[in-house]
């Protein structure tokens, strides 16, 4: 006798519905599972019999096969222990009704007291599910919060197969979950700019940072709140859209690190990792392929403390994901891409010691020592990153006052209202990889062409700038978007000399540091 029931798959961040075929018959007791399995389906096997047996119920002492379809596709991970277990009760007729099977996607990972684990990618698969045209889905109670979040699917949560098989074959049914009210979830509290004293011109610099999504480099001598600063960048970001955060929780699913009692991430991310990692960690890799910093960092911020003391190839891996917003991982077990698209914030010493260029701490290192630590930096990642700024060192007056600096809420009102603008104008515009472009750092030459029309005044000004600084073709673009970005904020629909002038200032650095 042959039973069908359907469970889902992950491929990267993108789930598909996977058909779970039992094939039953009174020869010699085995127990087989074909379609490309991995060995943690294998073993699925072993949980599956233990669990029918601790749960009551009896195992079939027959030939059973079970192929999970497509076929061609591989399998992985224990996700695929409830659907197996359930095509089994129905072909020895335990599960009755199986035409029911036909609306209900099964998804878990099974103990051997028949307890359900949680699994990761449980948003995935509950899309998958849902565009499969599956109107139910099954799965453990610690992921029924995140699967909730698709509307049209009902979700169920199971603590053990004993509950399952009674809701398929008694009155003693399920209860289903009430979809997560996510609008007013803060998933993290990140610290406020009212902490930060002094650095008028740094604090606007992130200000422009965060409006049009610019990259952002601080330089300074150690104790300046370089690192301080950057911890607040997430509170004065645009919220987020309702895509951004199903893409965000997707890959915070994926990769098991999504909190049980979260449904949706609102908050945008803030990912700092330390500077021994390695370029797999950061862009993503493995057997499996897993999203790495970059794409956990997506749509938030990407934070590289000690920028000269990461590993040059670990530096050089980010400038892929930063032109292109994706990052494609290739290993034998297929080709997955990522989502990147993150905000670049970057903190470093102007040399060893820390004190170059310091007013009263003297610097003890060579003329040869700095050139040899900042030319760790590439000129091809430097040229990415769209402002540069030095972080100095603050007086006493300014470190004592007792009234609170401007707050994050009072910015990213600011903020938000610079980003509605960009929305409004970029409305149906796409990158050439199809992104849809929501801030001015992702223009790309055609949009600057459109948007950033200069005035003979403004053209002559970026000629100079041009010239003096010695900008690349990219310096140049990047200047562009920078300026449009302050006009945005002064609400200015054309660019005008002075935001021109602003966004020079906010790239000069490269001729006091890495020339």
């Amino acid at each position: 006798m042959i039973s069908v029931a359907y469970s889902a798959g992950l491929f990267g961040i993108d789930g598909y519905l996977v058909t779970v075929e039992c094939h039953m018959t009174s020869s010699l007791s085995c127990f087989e599972i074909v379609g490309l399995p991995d060995n943690a389906i294998k073993e699925a096997k072993e949980r599956v019999r233990a669990s029918l047996i601790n749960s009551r119920l009896p195992f079939p002492q027959k030939e059973i096969i079970v192929n999970l379809a497509p076929a061609d596709k591989r399998k992985e991970g224990s996700a695929f222990d409830l659907a197996i277990l359930v095509s089994i009760l129905a072909s020895a007729g335990t599960i009755k009704n199986r035409e029911e099977l036909n609306d209900c996607c099964f998804v878990g990972e099974l103990s051997l007291s028949g307890e359900l684990r949680r699994v990761n990618g449980a948003l995935c698969m509950a899309a998958a599910a849902k565009k499969a045209g599956k109107t139910k889905l099954f799965l453990p109670l610690e992921n029924v919060k995140e699967a909730s979040v698709v509307e049209g699917l009902t979700v169920y949560g199971v603590k053990n197969v004993t509950q399952l098989v009674n809701h398929f074959t008694t009155d003693e049914k399920i209860a289903p979950t009430e979809p997560s009210n996510s609008d007013t979830e803060k998933t993290v509290n990140y610290p406020d700019f009212a902490d930060v004293m002094g650095q008028a011109q740094v604090r606007r610099a992130v200000e422009i940072a965060a409006a049009g999504a610019h990259n952002l480099l601080l330089i300074g001598p150690p104790g300046t709140g370089k690192s301080m600063i950057a911890k607040r960048i997430p509170s004065i970001l645009p919220e987020m859209t309702f895509e951004e955060s199903i893409e965000t929780t997707k890959i915070h699913s994926v990769s098991g690190i999504l909190p049980e009692d979260v449904a949706l991430i609102r908050e945008r991310p803030f990912r700092a990792p330390h500077h021994t990692m390695s370029a797999p960690s950061l862009v993503g890799g493995g057997k499996i392929p897993q999203p790495g910093e970059v794409s956990l960092a997506n749509n938030g911020v990407l934070f590289l403390d000690e920028l000269p003391e990461f590993n040059r190839s670990v530096t050089e891996s980010l400038r892929q994901p930063l032109e292109d917003g994706k990052i494609t991982i290739t290993r034998a077990a297929g080709r997955i891409t990522y989502p990147s698209s993150f905000m670049l914030v970057c903190a470093m010493n102007p040399c060893k010691c820390g004190y170059f260029g310091h007013p009263t701490h003297p610097c003890t290192c060579k003329k040869e020592d700095i050139k040899r630590y900042v030319s760790k930096i590439s000129g091809p990642l430097l040229d990415r990153i769209d402002i540069q700024i030095e972080v100095s060192s603050l007086a006493y007056d300014e470190i004592s006052k007792k009234q609170a600096a401007e707050p994050s809420s009072a910015i990213r009102e600011r903020v938000n209202k610079a980003r509605k603008i960009m929305q409004e104008r970029f409305k149906g515009e796409r990158t050439e990889a199809g992104a849809e472009i929501t801030a001015n750092a992702q223009m790309e030459p055609k949009h600057l062409r459109k948007f950033c029309a200069l005035s003979p005044e403004c053209s002559s000004l970026m000629e100079r700038a041009f010239v003096a600084l010695g900008l690349s073709a990219r310096g140049h673009d990047r200047v562009l978007r920078l300026a449009r970005t302050i006009a945005d904020l002064d609400g200015s629909e054309n660019i005008l000399p002075q935001h021109i002038a602003e966004a020079v200032g906010l790239r000069s650095l490269d001729k006091k540091y890495f020339n």
